[in-house]
């Protein structure tokens, strides 16, 4: 398998990989709605937005509140009492904080793409949600590469498989909430009527990972049992959070825009 892992086509697998499911769940989200979908055009600008631009926002916002959280004394020693490991301490500040607070707020840029179609309250969650998507593609493409590396081809496409079932639709849900509180701010012109959503998709992001951190810590202690354990769990709520998603996108009617909620 060495010969595939260092064959550049094998880099095309993953980039395809890596995109396939997370478009799929554009469509199937897409096309939930049973009135007025949104045009094709924009729902794959704001995916492909998150892709590319978010990603690379993300990651240098990433690099400076993580600088500024580590210069953070009460934080940082808060965190170093309880759990003793640096290692453990950057992960968790990286996983828990940093991550949820700039990833959101850069996938929400995506959501703009669809600005101009955007009609109703309802229509945020399409938007955010393909904006999530495809972010989650780009990083489905970074995690498997990264395997790929590590443990080989096999272990790569694995990877790539279990987060497009995970953290993908955690990526589609969050930003789908802070996509609905921008429609709504856009639409009843209130400018901080997006603030709530954002702390949600947040939170949501925060708890998602939370259980994903978790799950590598208590490997130490129950083996690939506590991984097991976190994976179902991080995925249960995924699954849950897209289908309520999906529920309220199905309740889609010409109502006023007041109306959607």
């Amino acid at each position: 398998m060495a010969g595939v892992a260092d064959s550049p086509y094998f880099l095309i697998v993953l980039l395809v990989s890596a995109f396939t499911m997370p478009l799929v769940f554009v469509a199937v989200i897409r096309n939930t709605a049973r009135q007025a979908r949104e045009p094709w055009r924009l729902v794959l600008k704001a995916f492909f937005w998150g892709a590319v631009f978010s990603v690379i926002i993300a990651i240098i916002f990433s690099l400076v509140l993580s600088a500024t959280l580590g210069q953070v004394g009460p934080l940082n020693e808060f965190l170093a009492r309880r759990l003793h490991d640096p290692d453990v301490v950057y992960l968790v500040v990286g996983a828990v904080i940093v991550a949820p607070i700039v990833e959101e707020a850069a996938k929400g840029l995506g959501v703009r793409a669809g600005r101009p179609e955007i009609q109703k309250l309802l229509d945020g969650l399409v938007y955010g949600a393909a904006a999530g998507l495809g972010f989650s593609a780009t990083e489905n493409l970074f995690y498997g590469i990264a395997r790929l590396l590590e443990s080989g081809p096999t272990a790569s496409l694995v990877e790539i498989l279990i987060r497009s079932f995970s953290s993908s639709l955690l990526h589609a849900s969050s930003t789908a909430v802070f996509g609905y509180g921008l429609a709504k701010t856009w639409l009843v012109r209130r400018a901080w009527a997006f603030v709530p959503y954002y702390l949600t998709a947040v939170i949501m992001h925060a708890v998602f990972n939370l259980v994903a951190v978790l799950g590598e810590l208590y490997a130490t202690q129950y083996g690939d049992l506590g991984r097991l354990v976190s994976f179902v769990v991080g995925v249960s709520f995924a699954v849950v959070a897209i289908t309520l998603v999906r529920i309220k996108l199905r309740s889609r009617t010409h109502r006023d825009v007041r109306g959607d909620g």
